[in-house]
């Protein structure tokens, strides 16, 4: 158990607002509060219908709808970003969309020092951590910088109806996640344990509501309800070898990024469990099963989500390429890093195969 009389936490200055109909009716007031006369909204194709209500709703106080968001934030994408950002005078930008458009909301704020709010339309999280990511030259690069922190987050569960079921369950999983790796995270505390449990919990339960029901506004709102407890945990603690891998996969290989995380948790859980046995427990109890690793991957069959690098296209030479890349990085994780540990890590989530500890 965590010892709560040795440990650090550090609550960050994040404003939410959380209620059906919020984009349009809560952004341009959180906009007004942090004075901004000048904004930049920021989304991706999918989203762009959202974006254009948003910036609508904030009137003459919108300078311009920038919708090239793309995923996994290459520099090149970001650089027209920011050049716009510029160009528009802008003094702050609005996200609206999944993880995609916030990251590249938080390259602008990285770059300009804009402040950010976040209209999350998914599960990912992402909106509650000062973590930024960029790819350039098939590696992607991630750093914490208070500068990307949203100022504002506005939670509409009225934007993730549109989402369709598989993207809702990937996004959830890829969100729970952050809690996992945050429950063994070195940095972690009795406050952090306590919102990823609940946060794990939240998601797991709301995911399976929406795949039975995916118009309940109720089931939505859990969902996002989760994803905020899971990013939380993520924007307080370091991430391990989870996150890494994720990130080879996604940036040298180009593999989608909620679908990523979801079909190598269960894997890696696996693979960290001897060594973080609390951590384990405690997602098993959130998911009210034995075994943590097997809970999660007959989740994500139950859903229907991809189980195995082979569907997303991952080939099998590619292997031993990326656990040579993640083993070579520095991070923290329960259980050293190996090249051979992450190929056995690979090799299982390549197949599909039910998890077991290594």
């Amino acid at each position: 158990m965590t010892n709560v009389l040795d440990f650090s936490y550090e609550t960050r200055p994040v404003r939410v607002v959380f209620r059906p109909g919020a984009a349009v009716s809560a952004t341009p007031g959180e906009a007004e509060r942090l004075g901004l006369r000048r904004v930049l909204v920021v989304c991706g194709a999918r989203g762009a219908q959202s974006a254009r209500a948003v910036a609508d709703a904030l009137g003459p106080v919108c300078v311009g709808v920038h919708d090239r968001a793309r995923m996994h934030v290459p520099v090149e994408v970001a650089d027209v970003a920011v050049q716009a950002a510029r160009a528009a005078g802008a003094d702050g930008c609005v996200a609206v969309g999944g993880g995609s458009s916030v990251g590249l909301g938080k390259a602008i704020a990285l770059r300009t020092g804009l402040p950010l709010i976040a209209v999350p339309s998914t599960y990912s999280g992402s909106e509650m951590t000062p973590v930024w990511g960029l790819t350039e030259h098939g590696v992607k690069r991630t750093g914490r910088d208070a500068k990307v922190l949203p100022r504002s987050v506005v939670y509409d569960p009225e934007l993730t109806l549109s989402l369709p079921v598989p993207l809702s369950v990937t996004s959830g999983v890829n969100a729970i996640a952050h809690a996992v790796e945050a429950l063994y995270a070195p940095d972690t505390s009795p406050l952090v344990a306590l919102m990823a449990e609940e946060g794990v919990r939240a998601l797991a339960r709301a995911l399976e509501a929406v795949a039975a029901e995916p118009t309940s506004l109720e089931a939505r709102g859990r969902a996002l309800y989760g994803a905020w407890l899971c990013g939380s945990c993520l924007g307080a603690t370091i991430m391990g070898l989870h996150h890494q891998l994720c990130h080879v996969l996604g940036g040298t290989f180009g593999l989608p990024h909620a679908q990523t995380h979801t079909v190598v948790l269960p894997y890696v859980l696996a693979h960290n469990a001897p060594a973080a046995p609390e951590a384990a427990a405690a997602v098993a109890r959130a998911l009210d099963a034995a075994d943590a690793p097997t809970a999660l991957w007959e989740l994500a069959g139950r859903l229907g989500a991809p189980r195995s690098l082979a569907e997303l296209g991952l080939a099998e030479a590619d292997l031993a390429t990326a656990a040579a890349q993640t083993a070579g990085q520095a991070y923290a994780n329960p259980r050293p890093v190996t090249a051979d540990g992450v190929l056995s890590v690979l090799r299982a989530a390549y197949a599909g195969t039910p998890p077991t500890a290594r």
